[in-house]
């Protein structure tokens, strides 16, 4: 048995999750773990909030990262079992049968936690400009809902702090315009992602 681990990783609102999510529906025997399901309690957030005192969640501390860490860890060790326990069906009939098995991390932190960085076959970043991002950051509902300038003040500053972090321990990111149409980024991705495969199962030479 053999594994793929992929990251795909961005700014927020940069179509990160729907890239994700349909590259997890695309691949046999793959795996998705979402870096938002990891997010500590928001209580104190909200508490935060209605005091006036709001505090930017956009950083590590705010989330489980050795939950997250120990989640990937239990799938490398046995990705079948583990999609099993999280319901997620695999599919033996596939061409990939029990050959090789995927795992999608997907998360606006995923590169800036070092424990996981060794982790990664290969990593994607999605970026898009300042005004697409705000525009589709003002757009959604969130729980909690964003208090006035959070943009400005938090999010943007907060992303291009974490992206200057990242840029200076990796160098093999690949980054990916989110502007792009849909079907065109899973494929491009899709492709990328099945040559490793195939390698792995040793239809083609690296």
């Amino acid at each position: 048995m053999k594994t793929v681990i992929v990251g795909i990783g961005g700014i927020t609102n940069g179509g990160k999750s729907t890239l994700a999510t349909r590259l997890h529906q695309q691949i046999p025997n793959s795996c998705l773990i979402a870096q938002d399901a990891y997010f500590k309690t928001c209580f104190l957030l909200v508490n935060a909030i209605q005091s006036g005192l709001f505090q930017c969640c956009l950083v590590l501390e705010a989330l489980y990262m050795d939950q997250m860490t120990a989640h990937i860890e239990s799938w490398r060790r046995d990705p079948e079992s583990f999609m099993k326990q999280k319901g997620v069906q695999t599919m033996n009939e596939s061409p990939l049968g029990r050959e090789v098995f995927v795992l999608i991390v997907e998360g606006f932190l995923i590169y800036n936690y070092r424990p996981l960085n060794s982790l990664y076959d290969k990593k994607y970043f999605l970026e898009v400009p300042y005004d697409i991002c705000k525009t589709r950051r003002s757009n959604r509902v969130y729980v909690p809902p964003d208090p006035p300038g959070y943009f400005d003040r938090h999010v943007w500053p907060m992303y291009l702090k974490n992206r200057k972090e990242m840029e200076a321990m990796l160098s093999d990111i690949v980054f990916v315009d989110g502007l792009q149409e849909k079907e065109q980024l899973l494929a491009f991705v899709y492709k990328d992602v099945m040559e490793i495969i195939e390698v792995l199962r040793g239809k083609t030479t690296p």
